[in-house]
């Protein structure tokens, strides 16, 4: 019986993303783990127990992934924001960073989240309002954000997921995307050292001036501007970009209407996919 090959070890750049990061966030840590069930879960559990420091924590291979709106995250590839399949770490990209936040407004967090992942790894990549990241209309990663409130303090978890190799499509609900389609020679340490610092300097920012002065670039990769949409909740129009508080604006047949990621999920009416 032939042997599987064998993936060779992760170079994680822990120690350059501390020395890069700590300035901006004092009693910031790094953490690489083998194996966990969902780093956004985990960094939960931390701040309801208190321990609400500043951390970015991996998972080399997660195993009970958490989507939004309540989906699981399959163990076989990346779905709704990403779960490590059964290859391991070389297959993917997940990790969560949590800390503090005290916006004024929390609305659009998602959408600045995505645009400085997509703005780290490749001008081609789009964004598919309110969590993920498309290529050629296919699925690339996703976003989770979950908030705990502990004392005086919000405590905010950001959780992202990536594909680095494309996973199996059965039983995903959108074609997926990798990473090394447009990157051929990534792999998931080197794409969170891409990704890191843009992130929290993101972060930071939109703490400071929310989403609005984010809004052109969003829009500038924005996959849905334009198309015919439908809502979960039977709502259909024609997307017409996102407001000043990360809303999505949609033209119907009652007018301009603004839809809260916290409400509905969005997808084209009538998707097309490329071929690959």
């Amino acid at each position: 019986m032939p042997h599987a090959a064998l993936v060779p070890p992760l170079h994680w750049p822990a120690e350059a993303l501390w020395q890069e990061l700590s300035p901006l966030l004092p009693e910031f840590s790094v953490e690489i783990l083998p194996e966990l069930g969902s780093t956004n879960t985990e960094l939960m559990r931390r701040a309801r127990l208190g321990r609400t420091e500043p951390v970015l924590l991996v998972a080399e291979r997660q195993t009970a992934g958490r989507g939004r709106l309540g989906r699981s995250w399959s163990s076989h590839g990346l779905t709704p924001c990403g779960s490590v399949g059964a290859t391991g770490a070389a297959a993917s990209l997940t990790f969560s960073l949590g800390l503090a936040l005290a916006p004024a407004d929390w609305s659009g967090l998602s959408l600045a989240v995505g645009l400085a992942v997509a703005d780290s790894l490749h001008p081609q990549l789009q964004l598919k309002w309110p969590n993920d990241l498309w290529f050629e209309g296919r699925k690339l990663g996703g976003i989770l954000i979950e908030t705990v409130a502990v004392e005086h303090l919000r405590y905010a978890v950001i959780g992202i997921g990536i594909n680095i190799e494309r996973p199996d499509a059965q039983d995903l609900r959108t074609p997926p995307a990798a990473l090394r389609e447009l990157l051929p020679d990534s792999d998931a340490a080197q794409a969170l050292g891409r990704i890191a610092g843009p992130l929290v300097r993101t972060v930071v920012r939109f703490a400071q001036e929310g989403f609005g002065p984010l809004r052109a670039s969003y829009q500038a990769r924005d996959v849905l501007y334009g198309q015919e949409v439908v809502c979960t909740d039977g709502t259909t129009g024609q997307a017409r970009g996102v407001d000043e508080a990360g809303a999505l604006l949609l033209h119907t047949a009652n007018g301009l209407q603004k839809i809260s990621s916290a409400e509905v999920s969005v997808r084209p009416k009538n998707p097309v996919f490329a071929g690959h």
